[in-house]
């Protein structure tokens, strides 16, 4: 599949926001850390703002991107509108929430009650969001039991270290919260690596031979392209990438997504006061890059059926 631009900007930016908007949540509601009011403003602002910017972007994939807002009526069928919906839905406690720490230093029950259900709508929002990929049956690489639980584990990882690193930033880094963020680091990384050993080993139950319904005469092979130029079709969904490549690629999100943030939050708990916070935000750094490169390798790795017409073998 082609990786556009905007949806690898809108996977990535909105799995952070809502990861981070689940750990912030978590922090008001049961204090894991001090929960001061500038840490809660600060995480939830930064949160919203990854959404924000990440929603923003999806809509750039759009033809016509005005009419955005129409997608919200296929609610029943769609998960995209389910998307669309959950995400503004979780907009209303993260914002009521932000206003409880303005009014008051300690919201006491309201911050519970608001820090419980929105991480709760950041949970159901990054649950929609890899149901799109996830509910597709013509992509062999999204229709399978890795998908979703991938969404949640780089979501979480991704907030734990933005969220380990503004602690530290703030002057409120607490070993604790490291140790999760490397935890979740090694938990995303066994379901990374059982996703790519899944995809390499599986394929489509489709083939050209009963994509055509000509299995019973032989093999099917392509005689001529039905046209003399790349059509739409093509281009978004017969995108290709070369196994040396996607290897490197691949090498390169174990470094920069894992390894390298791993291993730095594992440094900080030896450090403290601004080298922490130096090594903190190094690990934000190198994740960043390493789950846009994981996003980009997610979209062009996948294989859609329609293109066993174009003369694919396998799908």
């Amino acid at each position: 599949m082609h990786p556009a631009l905007s949806v690898i900007i809108f996977t990535t930016a909105t799995g952070a926001g809502y990861g981070l908007l689940i750990w912030s949540g978590l922090l008001s509601a049961f204090s894991a850390t001090p929960a001061e009011r500038v840490v809660a403003l600060v995480t939830l602002g930064t949160a919203l703002l990854l959404v924000t910017l990440g929603l923003l972007s999806s809509t750039l994939h759009l033809g016509r991107p005005e009419r955005a807002w129409r997608a919200l009526s296929q609610w029943r069928t769609s998960w995209l509108s389910r998307e669309g919906l959950a995400a503004i839905a979780t907009y209303v406690p993260a914002t009521l929430l932000g206003l409880a720490w303005i009014v008051s230093p300690d919201p006491g029950l309201a911050a519970v009650l608001l820090g419980v259900l929105t991480a709760c709508c950041a949970v159901v929002t990054i649950y929609c969001t890899a149901m799109i990929y996830a509910s597709l049956k013509t992509v062999h690489q999204w229709r399978n039991q890795y998908v979703v639980p991938n969404y949640f584990a780089l979501g979480l990882y991704c907030g734990a270290l933005l969220f380990a690193a503004l602690l530290h930033l703030l002057g409120h880094g607490q070993p604790l919260v490291d140790i999760v963020a490397a935890a979740a680091g090694l938990v995303a990384l066994g379901g990374k690596l059982a996703y790519w050993r899944f995809i390499a080993t599986t394929s489509h139950v489709s083939t050209p031979e009963s994509a055509t319904g000509l299995g019973g005469i032989g093999k099917v092979r392509l005689f001529e392209a039905p046209h003399t130029e790349e059509n739409y079709l093509m281009r978004e969904m017969g995108f290709t990438i070369a196994r040396k490549h996607a290897d490197k690629l691949r090498k390169l999100v174990l470094l920069a997504l894992f390894g390298a943030p791993i291993l730095l939050m594992l440094i900080s708990l030896l450090l403290g006061g601004v080298a922490a916070a130096v090594v903190a935000l190094i690990a934000v750094l190198s994740a960043g890059a390493g789950i846009l490169v994981e996003r980009w390798l997610f979209f062009a790795e996948a294989k859609h059926t329609v293109m066993l017409y174009y003369g694919a073998r396998a799908a």
